[in-house]
């Protein structure tokens, strides 16, 4: 497992879990997974450079 993958699952399940609270996970799921690309591509952008 790359240590890129960890974030994405990381803010998935996060965002599961905060949908949990709202009583539906699976658009939590979806932000988390957005929110997860996000900050895979700030933080692991420089590798290319």
């Amino acid at each position: 497992m790359k240590k890129d993958d960890i974030i994405i699952y990381a803010c998935v399940i996060t965002g599961a879990g905060v949908g949990l609270l709202f009583d539906n996970a699976f658009p939590g799921v979806l932000i988390g997974l957005g929110i997860g690309y996000v900050f895979k591509i700030l933080l692991f952008n420089n590798k290319n450079e």
